[in-house]
């Protein structure tokens, strides 16, 4: 069965605007678009090269148990502008009430105009695990052990210098 996340209009929200939407049938966010409160919607907000600004979407959601809403960045936005999300991906958590608001940054070069009724972000409702934690004395040895950043490398094939042997002995 689907989650349902019920959406609700936050007080001044441009209602002419469409709610998160899929764009193609096989995709997984669902595009949602920047709601300005009326006094802000003639001009939208200009995002500075290396700036950062909270977009406002009109929304607010109740999250059916067990999932959490994702929001991730558009990859056009990124591609072509240096949009991003600095805190990708954001989590809306299920028991979150409050309006939804969209961390932008402007990672191009030139100023990033974001007008209302933009399509700024995507969301992708995902189910949520919640772990247990506990403190032991020693942690289970791998192969890896505590090979941090880069100790895989970059070239195909083989990574962090561990060789697999093949047929006849030769390392591949």
């Amino acid at each position: 069965m689907e989650p349902i996340v019920r959406l609700q209009w936050d007080e001044g929200a441009d209602r002419g605007l469409p709610l998160p939407a899929y764009q193609t049938a096989g995709a997984a966010g669902a595009d949602i678009c920047a709601n300005f409160p009326p006094e802000a919607r003639g001009g939208g907000v200009v995002i500075a090269p290396g700036a950062r600004a909270l977009i406002p979407t009109g929304l607010r959601m109740e999250i059916a148990p067990g999932y959490e809403v994702q929001i991730r960045p558009r990859s056009g936005l990124a591609l072509k502008h240096g949009v991003m999300l600095p805190n990708a991906p954001g989590t809306i958590d299920a028991d979150y009430r409050g309006p939804v608001g969209v961390i932008v940054m402007n990672g191009g070069d030139a100023d990033f105009a974001v007008r209302h009724g933009d399509r700024i972000a995507q969301i992708v409702v995902a189910p949520v695990v919640q772990a247990v934690f506990e403190v032991v004395e020693a942690l289970d040895e791998t192969a890896r052990g505590a090979g941090g950043f880069g100790s895989t490398g970059v070239a195909g094939g083989v990574a962090g210098g561990v060789a697999g042997a093949v047929a006849g002995g030769v390392a591949s």
